[in-house]
């Protein structure tokens, strides 16, 4: 293969990360990325100095050349591979989430701090400083690929159950399953076998409303015309928090009558232009109580100049009649939300406190019970497959409309 046809680049990554402390810290990267000339596999190289990267740039730009290039298929470390799956995910998936990944992998590369509370840990995170009668336990990060087994993945999540709980080590087993998964597909290497029977987190089950209590609570929901809609609309549209929040004007169609999820809101307020998943961007079918309400909300929506069009914005502070609304229309923190909107009018509506995020959960659990198939609700609720919604998989046949007509049914009171 000849040189014209054969191209490597070397970017540099830059990552931002804020200490405790609120300093922040930059950690860069040198990156090689190019396609293998002999398998077509697409390869990523990670260097923390230039020249390393340039080396190497050339080592294999030259080999290609000479004709003597050797498809890479070089084993590397745990620790190597959960660096390669991060880099993948960054950028697919919102900053809160990738966030989460790395504090997740941190549990796989180690090493682990044992015989120590949570507090202590937190202490060890910020300080680096090993408290008294604590000590350092090596975890999975410097083992090779091709040297690690069931036995050392079960002797590792068990030791994580033991530590710091069986959710936690659920979740670390599953993200080194995906960081394996990414080394075996992209560099060739063949990875263990994951163990069974390990012990698993226990399912905890989220309290939802009754589509009795919804029916109530979204006739309450109507009845108020300034915060009603902040409160029907997770229920009637099946919309993750961040969701509902990050909603712009201009992601709902009422001529296609579909609203579009594009981005999402942080915690903080920050807007994120990226969903939670691939699988999150979508547009979701309006139901005709909701249309109602959107179509009645818009025309009285808070509006700020200067600021984007959002359909959930902050309300300010209602002024006696007939003094205008003082501030309105800029972002609402999700912790307002909760505690001004979302609370007191489920209150009103004397139905049991639950979180905004469960009725998105009622929302997923009518759909299924008015016999509605798992691959439409999955496409509908953005997960990534109808695994995740409950089944392995379901072929979805029929249209959003018969969603629509389902929530009609629970939820005509």
């Amino acid at each position: 293969m000849s040189q014209n046809t054969f191209n490597v680049s070397l970017t540099k990554r830059d990552r931002k990360r804020k200490l405790r402390s609120g300093d922040i810290v930059v950690n860069s990267r040198w990156v090689l990325n190019y396609k293998d000339p002999k398998t077509g596999q697409r390869v990523q190289l990670f260097f923390e100095r230039q020249k390393e990267a340039i080396a190497k740039r050339n080592e294999i730009q030259a080999a290609v050349e000479a004709r003597v290039y050797v498809p890479r298929r070089e084993v590397i470390t745990v620790s190597e591979a959960v660096a390669l799956w991060l880099e993948s995910r960054r950028g697919d998936v919102k900053g809160r989430t990738l966030h989460g990944y790395e504090q997740g992998a941190r549990y796989i590369i180690g090493p682990l701090l044992v015989s120590a509370t949570a507090a202590q840990r937190r202490a060890f995170t910020e300080t680096g400083l090993v408290p008294q009668g604590a000590s350092l336990k090596p975890m999975l990060g410097e083992i090779r690929i091709d040297r690690l087994g069931t036995g050392e993945i079960r002797a590792w999540h068990k030791l994580l159950v033991q530590e710091v709980g069986a959710s936690t080590a659920s979740r670390a087993r599953k993200y080194l399953g995906s960081a394996l998964a990414l080394a075996a597909e992209d560099l060739g290497i063949r990875p263990p076998v994951m163990p069974t029977r390990l012990k698993a987190a226990p399912r905890v089950r989220k309290t939802i409303l009754t589509p009795e209590q919804i029916a109530k609570l979204l006739t309450t929901a109507e009845a108020d015309p300034e915060k009603g809609i902040y409160v029907a609309f997770p229920f009637l549209a099946g919309t993750r928090p961040s969701e509902q929040l990050g909603l712009m004007w201009e992601d709902v169609d009422f001529e296609a009558n579909v609203i579009r999820i594009r981005r999402m809101q942080e915690m903080d307020g920050r807007m994120c232009e990226v969903t939670k998943t691939d699988a999150g961007r979508r547009s979701i079918p309006i139901p005709d109580r909701l249309r109602a309400m959107l179509v009645a909300w818009k025309a009285r929506c808070p509006r700020r100049d200067g600021e984007p069009l959002r359909v959930f914005p902050g309300l300010g502070t209602r002024q006696a009649w007939p003094l205008p609304r003082v501030g309105g229309g800029g972002t609402l923190l999700y912790s307002n939300y909760r505690s001004r909107i979302w609370a007191p009018l489920l209150k009103r509506a004397g139905v049991p406190y639950v979180t905004p995020h469960s009725a998105r959960h009622s929302f997923i659990s009518t759909l299924q019970a008015e016999g509605v198939e798992v691959g439409l609700v999955a496409k509908i609720a953005g997960h990534a497959s109808p695994a995740v919604t409950l089944s392995h998989y379901t072929q979805a046949v029929r249209g959003g409309e018969v969603a629509l007509a389902a929530l009609d049914r629970a939820y005509a009171g």
